[in-house]
């Protein structure tokens, strides 16, 4: 599935699921722009790894739940790469704990990063795929903002709000060739489920059909799909990759 002259954003992009959405769009021609919070070892690793697909690639150090920087990371993006076709808004964070035990802190910092940061990148991006009148935005939800977690209700909050975001914003933007969708993962094998309870994962995983955990490239492959012409007729979507944990 070929995307080759396109140009993508992805926040996060340096880890887990991420990273594997950077690799996956750049290995079907798609010139990358990625950006990361504080490890630069990690991005330069990526930026490497890009390049030797053949594509540019372009990492920019960046916090998405700060405004300005992140219509600064977009500008930069147009600037460099020229244009942006697709924006996937993938950075995300968790600070899990029962709400008796929640600070307040626990509950902001996940919503301005989660929630607040579609917001800023997607804003920032929005207004220059509606003059081309092309472009995609993908949102990086969760099976937890469709079902909830215990311990998540600041997760789970910012993951349901970001799928109220998307439908919402879909129907904004469709008359202008734009089209909006989101991807709710499941258990992915990524840093944040290692860290999880390896008993409490298995009790989890009980809850999944196909009773294992999914594969980061699972998601970047759903996240090509997307962005392809194959998907021009989808809008206002979520597609679940979670092993029909959320059926």
């Amino acid at each position: 599935m070929s995307l080759k002259g396109k140009v993508a954003v992805v926040t996060g992009g340096t880890r887990g699921i991420g990273r594997a959405i950077a690799l996956e769009l750049a290995a079907n021609g798609v010139d990358v722009a990625f950006c990361y919070a504080k490890n630069v070892e990690k991005a330069k690793e990526v930026e490497s790894e890009i390049k030797k697909l053949g594509v540019r690639a372009l990492p920019m150090q960046s916090d998405v739940s700060d405004f300005a920087q992140s219509k600064e990371m977009i500008a930069n993006a147009i600037k460099e790469l020229g244009k942006i076709d697709l924006l996937v808004n993938n950075a995300g964070i968790t600070r899990d704990k029962i709400i008796m035990m929640m600070s307040e802190d626990d509950w902001k910092s996940v919503i301005d990063t989660n929630l607040t940061g579609v917001f800023n990148c997607t804003k920032a991006a929005v207004v220059p795929m509606m003059k081309q009148r092309s472009g995609s935005v993908i949102n990086i939800t969760s099976v937890s903002g469709l079902v909830g977690m215990a311990g998540q209700t600041n997760y789970s909050s910012s993951k349901a709000g970001i799928i109220g975001f998307t439908k919402a914003l879909a129907k904004e933007v469709a008359r202008r060739g734009v089209r909006v969708n989101a991807i709710a993962p499941g258990f992915i094998d990524t840093e944040m489920v290692q860290a999880i309870n390896q008993k409490y994962l298995d009790e989890m995983l009980k809850l999944v059909p196909l009773a294992r955990v999914g594969k980061a490239e699972e998601v970047a492959h759903v996240v090509t799909f997307l962005a392809s012409d194959q998907a021009s007729y989808i809008t206002g979507c979520v597609i679940n990759v979670d092993g029909g944990m959320a059926m």
